[in-house]
């Protein structure tokens, strides 16, 4: 496996409940990249997200997702995971029963793989640094997976997940919505804190303000289920002053919407 990884979608295609969702995404994120993904709602972007993790309601109908030249669309969601794709989700689930702490260990160990599992009082060490460095109360080590949290203690919890997990490549689903400037700025210094050759991020955001903080190399307007322009920072500036609009004007865009909430 390369040192630094290489996330390559190819023209990819999916659909939910047979209809066509994405059509023709092309995009490759390498280590040390950071990539914004923008667009009006009901565009594809989190379409992209759930076909790339390996969704059962997303169906993949065509085109190619290689990460370090291994086909994504051949794994299981954990096997995906093992090899180093990571998604913090825009609406994580809560699962009773089982700690935070014991998930992430086991996963950690899954991910580390059979003879490099990490010793228990060495992760509890690990996990309470993380967790101190992302001002989270020790208590929700024990507590059960997002189980009573609030929508913001979620989102900083899936970032603690992936700062323990340390991913090849990250996906943020709107890891922004439903925090207040404090916790976006906690939250982003989590992210900041894996910058580097052997880390590539996708941010998926409608909003610029997210970006002030972890600044893309790459920005990427999404509309009717593909990239239709792409450029740096400064396009989500742009976005931010004059929206959709002028763009969808000037690519003669109708109806970019192909289906709510996706």
């Amino acid at each position: 496996m390369s040192t630094s990884p290489v996330l390559q979608i190819n023209d990819l295609y999916a659909s939910v409940e047979g209809k066509q969702i994405l059509k023709g995404v092309n995009l490759t994120v390498r280590g040390g990249e950071v990539h914004a993904i923008m667009g009006p709602n009901g565009t594809g972007k989190s379409t992209l997200a759930s076909a790339l993790m390996g969704h059962p309601k997303y169906e993949v109908t065509g085109g190619t997702a290689l990460l370090d030249g291994e086909n994504l669309l051949e794994l299981a969601v954990d096997e995906r995971a093992r090899q180093g794709l990571f998604l913090a989700m825009q609406y994580p689930s809560e699962v009773s029963g089982v700690s935070n702490a014991n998930f992430m260990r086991i996963a950690l160990n899954a991910r580390l793989g059979e003879g490099h599992e990490m010793p228990v009082l060495k992760f509890h060490r690990e996990l309470q640094k993380k967790m101190k460095a992302l001002s989270m109360d020790p208590s929700f080590a024990e507590r059960y997976l997002n189980e009573g949290f609030s929508g913001g203690e979620k989102k900083r919890n899936e970032i603690l997940q992936m700062t323990v997990l340390k991913p090849r490549i990250a996906i943020l689903d709107e890891i922004d919505s439903g925090l207040d400037i404090d916790a976006l700025r906690i939250v982003a210094e989590g992210v900041n804190s894996l910058r580097g050759p052997e880390f590539g991020l996708l941010v998926i955001t409608h909003y610029q303000r997210l970006l002030q903080y972890i600044v893309p190399d790459y920005v990427h307007v999404m509309m009717q289920g593909r990239i239709v322009r792409s450029g740096g920072r400064e396009l989500a500036l742009e976005l931010e002053q004059r929206g959709y609009d002028w763009l969808k004007e000037e690519l003669g865009i109708v109806d970019e919407t192909v289906s709510a909430g996706v």
